[in-house]
């Protein structure tokens, strides 16, 4: 299981840059001012979530 986990980890980190609409959903908070920014990606975290919680659901059954 942690093996799966590594990898999954590898993959995100390599493949996380390729996929440009995350990080870019409608709903993550992007606020931009002069001298600061501030960026929470809320709807990307459901997302990201919502998946791993579905694929550690398919493993356990």
């Amino acid at each position: 299981m942690a093996g799966l986990l590594i990898t999954f980890i590898g993959l995100a980190i390599t493949f996380g840059p390729k996929i440009p609409w995350l990080g870019k959903l409608p709903g993550d908070i992007y606020i931009k001012r002069e001298n600061a920014s501030f960026y929470f990606p809320v709807t990307s975290c459901l997302l990201v979530s919502a998946f791993i919680s579905l694929i550690l659901w398919f493993l356990k059954k």
